[in-house]
């Protein structure tokens, strides 16, 4: 995305103000949405690159959805027309048929003038997306489709914590997530401070939190640990000096590098981590913030294979299900 583009959700204040998810119907197990669960019928693109999309990748990973909803990944360099999938031969998503996301977006509304992101939800049969609400789209993969998880599936959304997993991610949303957003793309001093301070309040609240226990919510992993950890997995490659997020590196927040290596460590995390596409899409796309287009060669990532110990912390990181299959 173009410091252009980013350019159109900036205040007059100088902050930026992520735009509202525009589709947001939902594909619901009983179809009372309008739109039921079907094996085959949706196709879910992402980007390897966006932290957004990345929350989708793990869950789809970890509940084994492959073969009921298929997955189309986007180039992390996107051209004027946005998120293009020039991956694929030809330069064609092989199941949509289609060059750009954007075709999809018109598809279902032509008059759509906005920003495309991923994750989408695309039909099949229709060519049309059905949503870019991207928090609704993997807690429903966690409970809508959960007929078609596999043996062994966590449960991600329990619920007897949702309220507990709601809370907590809320600030994270706020202050980490669109917090180095709100950083980076800042246009006045104000702007950027108060998303500076936040980020890292909110970042130092965190730290206490997993001091003493292994993961955000209950004894295993959650929707709450896959939010936070797209962000982490980010922040010394990008956030730390693209976006201006500073004060620490990860490596240097000793409660939250361990948080998140042992996430990286455990499958259906750091192998669908992308850092290849991860720089190149923040370094090579956000030309406002970095005109040389120049991607930094480090950091170096094999910290991230280190042993981290939190396994003393207890819990067990699929509860009573099992890690996905290779």
């Amino acid at each position: 995305m173009s410091g252009a583009q980013f350019g159109a959700e900036t205040s007059a204040g100088g902050e930026f103000v992520r735009q509202a998810n525009r589709f947001t119907d939902r594909i619901t197990e009983s179809g009372s949405s309008g739109r039921v669960v079907e094996p085959g019928r949706y196709r879910l693109v992402v980007s390897k690159a966006c932290p957004w999309a990345h929350r989708s990748i793990i869950v789809h990973r970890l509940l084994g959805l492959a073969d009921v909803l298929s997955v189309g990944v986007v180039d992390p360099i996107r051209d004027e027309r946005g998120w293009r999938f020039t991956l694929d031969p030809g330069g064609r998503d092989p199941v949509l048929g289609i060059e750009y996301l954007a075709e999809a977006y018109r598809a279902r509304d032509p008059e759509f003038t906005g920003r495309v992101t991923v994750p989408s939800v695309v039909d099949v049969r229709t060519g049309e997306v059905v949503t870019n609400d991207y928090p609704r789209i993997s807690l429903d993969l966690s409970t809508e489709w959960a007929a078609f998880h596999r043996p062994g599936a966590p449960d991600l959304y329990p619920t007897a914590a949702r309220a507990e997993i709601d809370e907590v991610v809320e600030p994270i949303f706020r202050k980490v997530n669109n917090g180095v957003y709100r950083a980076g793309f800042a246009t006045s001093q104000e702007a950027y401070d108060e998303a500076f301070a936040d980020l890292f309040g909110e970042l130092d609240r965190l730290s206490d939190r997993l001091a003493g226990r292994r993961y955000l919510v209950g004894e295993s992993i959650t929707e709450a640990d896959i939010r936070l950890f797209t962000t982490l997995v980010r922040f010394d490659a990008v956030y730390h000096g693209h976006f201006k997020c500073n004060r620490d590196k990860l490596t240097e927040l000793p409660v939250l590098w361990d948080y998140a290596r042992d996430l990286f460590q455990t499958p259906g995390f750091g192998d669908t981590v992308d850092f290849d596409h991860i720089k190149r899409h923040y370094y090579q796309t956000h030309d406002r913030i970095n005109p040389t287009r120049i991607v930094p060669a480090g950091p170096d990532l094999a910290g991230w294979h280190s042993p981290h110990g939190r396994e003393t912390l207890g819990g067990s990181p699929f509860g009573d299900g099992t890690p996905p299959p290779a």
